[in-house]
């Protein structure tokens, strides 16, 4: 553990050369076998995962890209969206597409800012940009006045019985309830509402069909991830993606393999993804000073412990028993801190509003006499997008470079929480496939300060040139 000393978890002395086991990094052919099984089942024969004893694992054109191309749509693992996120966009729990229509989008997101920012029950707007090893900004509109629209206005608006003008140009899929009956997941299809059950949330929905004691483990989990840092939640949906794929294999394979080899098949798609322990890597903040970092990293260990306590109440498995130690918990969050891509998915809210505005002049002034009112009650964050964070199991291959030839962007098109990674330039055959993990702008000394925060010291083209002598 470093020098912030013992850990306080019993499970990681019991298991730990099954943690060991888990958190190496797999074998060669292993992990090529995994990537190429990927990209045939995804149909993404334009890419392929490469090795190299310089960069490890990278992805390389497999054909000629012109700019502008796109290089790359990966579905992602794991991921979750920002609690305080939820109380400006409604969005499919599973593939993150905006539901319902705009005016649900509209009153609902009034309606709770009129309610000092609810979600679940919790009330408190908690800015995670002021907690300990939080990455997450502090989202939520809260420059409208929601108080300047009534009451019963907001709810016809959820309720479908107020219509605003031309709202029938930006359709939504309707909104599909949690199979479990919680309020918390809603979805855009029963396709996406039963795939979320099967992979993630059957043992994370807290609703009227859970049993009460676990019911009441599983608030407590998710009501101090709310108050601490939410990427907990991201991290209890990679265990229950595992436990899951672990029961499905066992149903599958009886008795004839072993609990352990089970459990590693069923890590496998985790086990792809670079990882630290949090504790260890996440950068120091700003105002922490360098003589308080030991006590830092250990204070942010100890909040670790303290979810990983209670979803451990929730959803603890002794089949399973090494995915609950404090070691794998610590891995799990680390490997977001390191390779997650922010899930964005653009607000159809704001394409409305856009979409009014272009409008010939009578037809605008004639609309804005119905929408203006909404527009000032939403303010000047009426456009914010879905946020949250997410893994990405080939955009995580990805190398970086201060001089990329693609980059993460959301077209028109791009409806969901997929990454989309488009060609910058032209890139030819075989040539590998780079992003920037950070503002390729700054200059040299600030670039490799945040890119050491990674592990590695960049020597791309642009680097060489600008490295000092």
């Amino acid at each position: 553990m470093g020098g912030i000393g013992v850990s306080p978890c019993d499970l990681d002395r019991e298991f730990a050369p099954q943690i060991a086991q888990l958190v190496a990094t797999p074998p060669l052919q292993s992990a090529e076998e995994y990537y190429d099984e990927l990209i045939w089942s995804k149909k993404l024969d334009g890419i392929r995962v490469s090795y190299s004893s310089k960069h490890g694992k990278g992805v390389c054109a497999n054909r000629d890209f012109a700019e502008d191309d796109l290089v790359l749509k990966d579905q992602m693992l794991v991921g979750a969206q920002d609690s305080l996120n939820k109380i400006d966009c409604v969005v499919c729990s599973y593939c993150f597409r905006f539901i319902g229509s705009i005016e649900f989008q509209i009153g609902r997101r009034l309606y709770l800012q009129s309610l000092g920012g609810s979600v679940d029950g919790t009330t408190e707007r908690h800015c995670h940009g002021s907690d300990a090893g939080s990455s997450t900004g502090c989202s939520g509109a809260s420059s409208g006045n929601s108080n300047a629209v009534p009451q019963e206005v907001m709810m016809s608006l959820m309720d479908g019985n107020m219509s605003l003008p031309l709202t029938d140009q930006f359709c939504l899929p309707s909104v599909v309830a949690c199979p479990g009956g919680c309020e918390g997941e809603l979805y855009c299809s029963q396709s996406c509402a039963d795939s979320d059950w099967d992979s993630y949330h059957s043992l994370l929905c807290a609703g009227s069909k859970t049993e009460p004691l676990r019911k009441s483990a599983l608030q407590k989990f998710v009501g101090h991830a709310n108050g601490t840092n939410d990427i907990f939640l991201v991290a209890a949906k990679a265990i229950t993606f595992t436990l899951l794929r672990y029961r499905k294999l066992k149903r599958q394979h009886g008795s004839h393999e072993s609990s352990s080899s089970l459990l590693m098949e069923a890590w496998k798609p985790l086990s792809m993804g670079f990882k630290k322990r949090w504790w260890e890597c996440v950068a120091l903040p700003e105002d922490v000073d360098s003589s308080e970092e030991e006590l830092f990293r250990q204070q942010i260990r100890d909040l670790a412990f303290t979810s990983l306590q209670l979803l451990k109440d929730a959803i603890f498995d002794p089949e399973c028993a090494p995915l609950f130690s404090l070691d794998i918990y610590g891995h799990i969050i680390g490997m977001f801190e390191l390779n997650n891509l922010d899930l964005v998915v653009a607000s159809p809210v704001e394409d409305y509003f856009i979409h009014i505005d272009d409008l010939p002049e009578s037809e605008k002034e004639e609309a804005e006499k119905v929408t203006g009112p909404f527009l000032d009650a939403l303010g000047e964050d009426y456009s914010v997008p879905c946020e949250g964070t997410a893994f990405f199991p080939l955009q995580s291959c990805m190398n970086h470079s201060c001089c990329p030839n693609a980059k993460a962007f959301k077209r028109d098109e791009d409806k969901d929480g997929h990454a989309v990674i488009i060609a910058l330039r032209p890139i030819s055959k075989d040539k590998e496939i780079t992003i920037s993990y950070i503002d390729e702008d700054l200059p040299y000394e600030e670039r490799q300060a945040q890119l050491a925060d990674y592990g590695f010291t960049c020597t791309c083209l642009k680097c060489q040139e600008e490295r000092p002598v």
